[in-house]
């Protein structure tokens, strides 16, 4: 990983060399430095295994530059990057290619201005992060990896369930266990400056995360389990146990037939909704191209009055928190959604600026954005690739940090259940996506595991995963919540960079369909 001190002096470096530059009119010069280590699980017991299997890490640093250039027919806007060189002629290169890359962009302003918070930031506490992770020798990734296997191995080793399904408990091996998944370690530096921001801001972030599947393959039941923690001393592999676990409760799964019911969602389906549904909807740029489920809704009632969203990107000690953008700008709280209404949107420098100057805003949003700049703040750009954390070599995008989901009664999972009386508990879903686009706010997605009936205020029969599809409308889900229960956890979404703090949630009115009944000839 390059330091800190490194990448804050790079760009301090890079915006003197650029001033001196002629034809360039604005610039902004953004260096990180990311690094993402991660193990293979991978335990049969029947099938000869290394149980941490491909421990690998990867590191990717180097500097990116915006640049406004002066020319004839008006200003050209471009960007440039140079990967593992932040030295004056690493910096001329991403320049010339920022040079290479400019053209006019009649929606452009500005390049970021300071906002009335960013004297916020620089007054929070700069070492938020885990110094063991930035750190982190191979030895403890791969120790972390074990951590997890022999959790979900002790889960499986004491259940009675299991023995009496083998005849013996020596015989449970039989029954063929499976526990695949990963543990994974990101790390995360970034500084940036420019003409208009001359002060170097800088970030370091570090976080950790354990996605685990469990099967009992003899009893075609699956079980999964999930983790996502700040710090290394406080990962306890207990994701594998939560995995075995569900998996051992699975076996014996029924059928269900299509029709309405009343669902309880668990953390995982909440979390796919927000990801792929909801938070798109909710960002400034799909507003902008009148393609979110929620366009001209600003200032009305779009959901349930007892349901708030909000955005937290500098919550003190959570999973996905950054002091500031990579926009420089500083994070804090946006308030989506609060109670029922939706009252601001996730967006960046860009976004905010073309909204405020696009002369059909009021359409777009429902409000003119002049009179409401609060439902505009930039709090979140930031530069994002399919690599996983900050990217110097990528132009600042609109993201979620930290996602909070509340309710008005504090329910716990047993008042919740008892709520729903009788009904589906859904715990795990997968290839979530809009149909007829996302405006359209329709959607389908598979429930795969983790999923009851819930049978006078208490789940009882598990259900056959991949035998139930949910069709549906996002908007209408929101209106139909009946209560949110007070506890959540963090839960990242496959190849999501954002961390939703999902709790459970009651919605009645759910269509599930009955699916692959072919199967059962096969």
């Amino acid at each position: 990983m390059t330091s800190l001190s490194e990448l804050k002096s790079t760009v301090r470096r890079a915006l003197r060399q650029i001033a001196r530059v002629k034809d360039v009119q604005e610039a902004e010069v953004f260096a990180s430095s990311t690094g993402q280590l991660l193990c293979r699980l991978n335990y049969n017991s029947e099938i000869p295994c290394h149980g941490v299997e491909e421990p690998k890490s990867s590191d990717s640093f180097g500097i990116g530059i915006r640049a406004v250039f002066v020319g004839n027919g008006g200003p050209r806007v471009g960007f440039g990057s140079e990967a593992r060189d932040l030295s004056p002629t690493g910096v001329r290169r991403a320049l010339e290619k920022a040079r290479h890359n400019a053209v006019p962009d009649p929606e452009f302003i500005s390049l970021p201005t300071p906002t009335p918070e960013s004297g916020r930031g620089s007054r929070r506490s700069a070492h938020y992060h885990d110094p063991a992770i930035m750190e982190v020798k191979d030895r403890v990734l791969v120790e972390a990896g074990w951590r997890v296997i022999n959790d979900a191995l002790k889960v499986f080793a004491s259940s009675d369930q299991l023995a009496w399904m083998a005849g013996t408990q020596e015989k449970v091996p039989s029954l063929g266990l499976i526990v695949g998944g990963d543990v994974s370690l990101f790390q995360q530096r970034m500084a940036v400056a420019s003409t208009r921001m001359p002060t170097v801001q800088t970030d370091e972030s570090t976080f950790m995360t354990s996605y685990v599947t469990s099967m009992v393959e003899r009893k075609n039941a699956k079980g999964s389990g999930y983790a996502a923690t700040t710090h290394l001393a406080k990962f306890k592999g207990e994701a594998g146990g939560e995995a075995a676990r569900n998996a051992v409760k699975a076996a014996g799964g029924e059928r269900l037939p299509s029709g309405s019911y009343t669902v309880v969602l668990g953390p995982q389906p909440v979390t796919d909704l927000m990801t792929n549904l909801i938070l798109p909807s909710l960002s400034a740029d799909s507003l902008y191209s009148c393609q979110s489920a929620f366009l001209g809704e600003l200032g009305r009632l779009v959901a349930s009055e007892m349901l708030t969203i909000y955005d937290h990107g500098g919550a003190r000690g959570m999973v996905g928190t950054k002091h500031f953008t990579c926009e420089g700008l500083p994070t804090g709280r946006t308030d989506l959604i609060r109670s029922g209404v939706l009252q601001g949107l996730l967006s960046n420098h860009y976004e905010t600026q073309r909204l405020l100057h696009d002369p059909q805003a009021r359409e777009k949003l429902g409000i003119n954005p002049q009179d409401h700049p609060e439902a505009l703040v930039p709090r979140n750009g930031f530069r994002l690739s399919g690599r996983g954390g900050r990217q110097f070599d990528a132009v600042p995008s609109v993201a979620a940090t930290n996602v909070f989901i509340e309710g008005t009664a504090p329910h716990t999972t047993e008042s919740l259940l008892s709520l729903v009386g009788n009904g589906v508990y859904i715990g795990r879903i997968w290839y979530t996506y809009p149909i007829n686009g996302l405006r359209a706010a329709d959607f389908t997605c598979t429930v795969v595991a983790d999923s009851y009936l819930i049978q006078n205020g208490r789940l009882t029969v598990p259900l056959q995963g991949n035998t139930i599809r949910i069709t549906g409308n996002i908007r209408q889900l929101l209106w139909n919540v009946l209560g949110v229960t007070k506890q959540a956890r963090p839960v990242m979404g496959w190849g999501a960079e954002e961390v939703v703090y999902a709790p459970e949630i009651a919605i009645r009115d759910v269509h599930l369909s009955e699916i692959a009944q072919f199967m059962e000839r096969v």
